[in-house]
């Protein structure tokens, strides 16, 4: 009975977490929306100034008097300062960070619930994974902001996260079940965890390449509208953060590959076996590898580099839903 009950108090935080989640979005997309409207206000006031000033040189040369006028101080062209610069936090801004942290804890609380209802670590089938690799995606991009100011993609997290966990609460929820002998190890412990962390930093990644491929195109004036974009950092900068943030998941995406082989000599008996979970595993690995050796010593710059880094996650999404679904395997731990 306790642990019926736990786990369906672990569900209803999940939902809870997931309305938390979506006010945190929509606070996030109306924020995007008032730094269009920012940026389109002081792109007017520029223009307006640069007229004023043309017109009063003009006046000056022909034996006017000269006039002085202050220079709008938000930047080149008078746009806003860019997401990681002095900007004040918009009302909407705090309330979806406000939201983004209430969810968290929220749905740190369901994944602990659900651990402790299964009395162990709650990984094993695919709506636990669901469950705590949402968590953590949104718990890294928390933490990333510490260091580096992300909070323009903070629409993109609470939408990648609303979608994957509905997808995995509504499709793959199952009861509370033993694990099977394979899964009895202290590994299940290390080597997913660690897979589902380098999974958050990969998402994160993938969506700063997102940005830069999009600010690319605005800073080639290719792109109109979409104003926000003049608050956010340069398509350099963004490319840059993006290669730093693949780069601390690629290293714990190895770690994973090395963890799940020793695991694997120890289940089965074997380091490798082309397992379908293990190939698909090894073809992530080598997609960021080449990602980080094409940028780091080949000078892959702009969109060449971005694709590398969105094909990448693409890769890292088809191993968690088709992979893990529609394919049968030693590894076929789905739960379904």
């Amino acid at each position: 009975m306790v642990t019926a009950d736990l786990a369906y108090y672990s569900l209803v935080a999940v939902y809870s977490a997931m309305a938390i989640y979506t006010i945190s979005f929509v606070a996030f997309a109306l924020d995007l929306a008032k730094r269009s409207g920012d940026a389109q206000q002081a792109a007017a006031r520029a223009a307006k100034a640069e007229a004023l000033a043309t017109t009063t040189v003009s006046r000056s040369s022909s034996g006017g008097s000269t006039v002085v006028l202050d220079r709008p101080s938000g930047g080149a062209g008078g746009a806003v300062p860019a997401a990681g610069g002095s900007a004040k936090a918009s009302s909407f801004e705090r309330v979806a960070i406000a939201m983004m942290l209430l969810g968290f804890v929220v749905h740190v609380s369901s994944v602990v619930l659900r651990g402790l209802a299964a009395g162990r670590v709650p990984w094993a089938n695919m709506f636990e994974f669901s469950l705590t690799g949402t968590a953590i995606i949104v718990g890294v991009y928390l933490a990333v902001q510490l260091v580096v100011n992300l909070r323009f993609l903070g629409a993109y997290v609470m939408g990648l996260n609303l979608v994957l966990l509905a997808i995995g609460t509504v499709n793959y929820y199952v009861a509370v079940s033993p694990l099977p002998p394979a899964l009895q190890s202290a590994w299940l412990v290390i080597h997913v965890f660690v897979a589902i962390l380098g999974t958050a930093f990969f998402a994160i990644a993938a969506g700063l390449s997102v940005a830069q491929l999009v600010q690319t195109k605005r800073e080639q004036s290719k792109l109109a509208g979409l104003r926000f974009l003049d608050t956010l950092p340069g398509a350099e900068r963004l490319e840059d953060l993006a290669y730093r943030i693949a780069l601390v998941g690629f290293v714990l995406w190895t770690f994973t590959l090395i963890a799940g082989a020793i695991w694997a000599e120890r289940a089965w008996g074997r380091y490798w076996g082309w397992d379908t979970k293990e190939v698909w595993t090894f073809i992530i690995w080598v997609l960021y590898a080449g990602y980080i050796h094409a940028r780091a010593t080949r000078g892959w710059r702009g969109a060449r580099s971005s694709w590398l880094s969105i094909i990448g996650f693409a890769a890292v999404m088809f191993n968690f839903s088709v992979v893990n679904v529609f394919f049968k395997g030693l590894h076929a731990y789905s739960g379904l």
